[in-house]
């Protein structure tokens, strides 16, 4: 990735689901106003040798686990969000790559997050109410993911 002296704005993404080129919709369409929750985190064990000379441990890496992801949008009213976890609820394997790629200023592509074998975990509805506030009707898709790669598309 190029060298910045300011960090990229956080506004400027394109969550794709499924396997497509970039700039298309993919196998789920709509526009995503959030994505949230890309981590992962390694696991170490403790080990110590009987006859090590000092009285410590060492840490051991072992196995490593993908972190939840949230991705929010506006009811659009395509069912497919629903339709990949109602799938899923009655048991068919359907797991998706999902890339999210951040962009610059002039919507050039600087990097991003692959999900590998992602799945749906849990939806949530809108939030409904009669006072006529203004505020969109929201949708959200928690997915779990066996993997997360970052990658920097920037030269």
């Amino acid at each position: 990735m190029a060298t910045r002296t300011n960090p990229y704005g956080a506004f400027n993404f394109l969550v794709q689901l499924g396997n497509t080129s970039a700039g298309q919709e993919g196998d789920i369409g709509g526009g995503f106003s959030d994505f949230s929750g890309a981590g992962n985190e390694v696991k170490f064990s403790e080990y110590r040798n009987g006859n090590d000379q000092f009285n410590h441990v060492r840490k051991i890496a072992n196995t490593n686990t993908t972190d939840d992801v949230t991705l929010k949008r506006g009811i659009i009213g395509d069912l497919r969000l629903f339709q990949w976890i109602a799938d899923t609820r009655r048991g068919l394997y359907l797991p998706l790559t999902v890339t999210v790629t951040l962009h610059d200023e002039g919507h050039a592509p600087v990097c991003s997050w692959r999900l590998n074998q992602a799945q749906p975990k849990k939806w949530v509805g809108p939030t409904l109410q009669g006072k006529g506030g203004g505020e969109v009707a929201m949708e959200e898709l928690h997915l779990v993911a066996e993997s997360i790669d970052f990658l920097s598309l920037s030269s």
